[in-house]
């Protein structure tokens, strides 16, 4: 059996564990409803994944959470098309 002949000290175990910490996660937002979820998975709050609806998250709902739903959605859509009026500095600008 092996038996160490002498002691490591505290500093040259703690170099042997430099790398064993926890990594911070990525997150990116959904480009449909701006929530974070992680790379190359499916939205779980709008149900879309690169551009086309993989789930259809409205139907698993009960009716009235459904109803919610679909205001938050008009709501954020209403949001989008608010634009900012032009004015001739803002079109010099472009």
């Amino acid at each position: 059996m092996a038996v160490p002949k002498q002691r490591h000290t505290k500093s040259r175990r703690n170099n042997r564990r430099m790398h064993l910490y926890l990594k911070d996660s990525v997150l990116i937002r959904c480009p449909k409803c701006r929530a974070s979820l992680l790379p190359h998975t499916v939205c779980q709050n709008c149900g879309y994944y690169q551009g086309r609806e993989v789930i259809d998250v409205l139907g698993k709902l009960a009716k009235k959470e459904r109803k919610e739903r679909e205001r938050e959605i008009r709501a954020k859509k209403k949001e989008e098309k608010k634009e900012k009026p032009v004015t001739m500095e803002g079109l010099s600008r472009k």
